[in-house]
């Protein structure tokens, strides 16, 4: 009879290996980066952890096993999830595993900005001394979090050292730790205008792309900094340039973008008042452990109960 089989499609320490083990010991566990480790196994793999391109043809084909699958990203926004749904297949995601790395990425970029971090790394590459009009400080000002989830909280939290204001959205609009005032999504232009940060910490689905127009920009305080860390496509990046070029809005910190690699050709690049990352933002040395530990070894053991996956369990109607 042939053996069950999880497909793993990143490399992990051994510890965590064993771990999967200790819960799954007579099933066949593929794991590793490369895809030749894994390619052949999709078409009878029961569970797969990290979906990849081009997986479609096999994981989807009518006589394909799979019955889970365990992302590696937050967001699902780039799945089929049509098609997963379609067949039935459960989706869990890794949502919460970001929440230090992210929250602190998002500081690093409140802080660039307002202490011109990026423009005191330019001076000393060209060996200038220069004041470079330094005045702002971040303690005591207000942030609005925009998708208060996992990061958000974190975020808020972080916040509250600088003696900040914190103003939460989120789809349910139900209070969270950390949040001074909490509103729901349909009252994103309420909080807008009394923002000193903009943070979106968002998920990509239906309701929230293209949320970020020229409209939201125009209610922003022309002192404002928007921080995304979300999705390039819940802004309409065009918009953004133009309210970053006729100063509608102060700065910005950006780790996404509607088209990445970001083109080399998009103005962005030479803007003084923006600091720009490479998707990164929730990169950790302890990524692998926190996906493994925190969201698989739970929901598989679960699974293997004949339960449903419960951590981060994707509502497919919602798309997270």
């Amino acid at each position: 009879m042939q053996k069950r089989k999880i497909v793993i499609t990143y490399h992990l320490h051994q510890n965590l290996i064993e771990q999967i083990k200790e819960i799954i010991p007579d099933w066949s566990i593929i794991v590793g980066n490369d895809r030749d480790i894994w390619q052949e196994h999709l078409h009878d793999a029961e569970i797969i952890a990290g979906w990849k391109k081009g997986m479609e043809e096999e994981c989807l084909a009518p006589q394909s096993k799979l019955k889970w699958l365990q992302t590696w990203s937050a967001g699902v926004d780039s799945l089929p999830l049509e098609s997963l749904e379609s067949k039935n297949i459960t989706v869990t995601s890794a949502n919460g595993v970001h929440a230090y790395p992210i929250s602190e990425s998002i500081f690093a970029l409140m802080l660039g900005l307002t202490r011109k971090i990026h423009t005191y790394v330019k001076n000393q590459q060209e060996k200038k001394w220069h004041h470079s009009g330094i005045k702002l400080e971040m303690h005591e000002k207000t942030i609005g979090i925009i998708g208060v989830g996992a990061i958000g909280k974190e975020t808020a939290k972080i916040a509250k050292a600088f003696g900040m204001k914190v103003l939460g959205v989120r789809h349910s609009g139900k209070q969270q730790e950390y949040v001074d005032e909490m509103y729901s999504t349909d009252q994103v232009d309420v909080v807008l205008p009394n923002c000193d940060y903009v943070v979106v910490t968002l998920p990509l689905t239906k309701d929230t792309k293209h949320l970020f127009d020229s409209k939201k920009f125009d209610l922003m305080k022309p002192s404002a900094f928007f921080i995304n860390i979300g999705r390039g496509e819940i802004v309409v990046e065009d918009h953004l340039i133009r309210a970053l070029q006729n100063g509608i809005i102060a700065g910005a910190g950006l780790d996404v973008f509607e088209q990445e690699p970001l083109s080399g050709d998009s103005p962005l690049w030479e803007m003084e008042n923006v600091i720009i990352t490479p998707h990164i933002a929730g990169s950790t040395e302890h990524y692998n452990q926190r996906v493994i530990e925190n969201v698989l070894l739970p929901n598989l053991k679960n699974y293997i109960s004949g339960n449903q996956p419960s951590v981060n369990h994707v509502n497919f109607s919602k798309g997270y």
